[in-house]
């Protein structure tokens, strides 16, 4: 049980490290436009940062809830906390302009409301 604490401290460390480097991208974005080579390096950063989070939370996830293996662990505190915060990263970072181009739906509403003339 002590690796799974641990693990889940190493998560949210992670999620700490990408709040962060989020925090820099966006104050070098709206208020500090000198260092465009360092605003790049931060995004590049924060892009890694967010896949290792991604990838850990998924591992997670596949970890508690393997069906053949009743682990006895309960989806409470630190890790219904990081289950939250996956959910909100991937609503975030999903691709919506894909969704909302392509949807028939969005389309004919679009033209009805006159946004594509």
């Amino acid at each position: 049980m002590e690796y799974y604490k641990d693990y889940l401290h190493s998560i949210f460390i992670i999620k700490i490290v990408f709040v962060l480097l989020a925090a820099v991208h966006l104050y070098l974005n709206l208020w500090h436009k000198v260092n465009p080579d360092l605003d790049k390096k931060v995004v590049f950063w924060k892009e890694r940062v967010e896949f290792v989070f991604i990838f850990l939370m998924a591992c997670l996830m596949i970890y508690l809830f393997f069906p053949p293996f009743n682990r006895g662990i309960p989806v409470s505190g630190e890790t219904k906390l990081l289950l939250y915060l996956f959910g909100i990263v991937l609503l975030i970072t999903a691709k919506w302009s894909v969704f909302f181009k392509e949807s028939r739906v969005f389309v004919t509403v679009q033209d009805v409301v006159g946004v594509n003339e």
